[in-house]
């Protein structure tokens, strides 16, 4: 599987930005899909994620309210809405593919995931 993800950007604090990771292999819409960020001098962290039906998603406390995890699996795409953003979401976006996870512990762990997208930078300017 691999990923591609784009959508990241300059945006005020307060703005929105949709972040989107196409996936590419036969099988990519049965992973489960996550989005982790990476802040300068920080270790990645846990944003969203989604299982592959799309019925349970889970998101960082830090994140939610503000942000919608959704996919689509006849384009093998899932999407990150970012809304009400700050400063403290300014990083580097990764999604994730991870095949047969379901439990959400395992859901929000980075060492759970297969594969990896290149990341997207997403600066919030206050």
């Amino acid at each position: 599987v691999q990923l591609q993800a784009s959508g990241g950007g300059l945006v005020q604090a307060g703005g929105s930005l949709r972040l989107s990771c196409a996936a590419s292999g036969r099988t990519a819409s049965t992973y489960a899909m996550g989005w982790f960020r990476q802040a300068p001098g920080k270790e990645r962290e846990f944003v969203a994620a989604i299982r592959w039906s799309g019925d349970s998603r889970y998101y960082a406390d830090s994140v939610k309210g503000r942000f919608t995890m959704s996919r689509d699996n006849a384009k093998n795409t899932v999407y990150l809405q970012m809304n009400s953003l700050n400063s403290e979401d300014t990083a580097v976006y990764y999604c994730a593919a991870g095949q047969y996870l379901r439990v959400e512990s395992r859901l929000r762990s980075l060492n759970d995931y297969d594969y990896w997208g290149q990341g997207t930078l997403v600066t919030v300017s206050s």
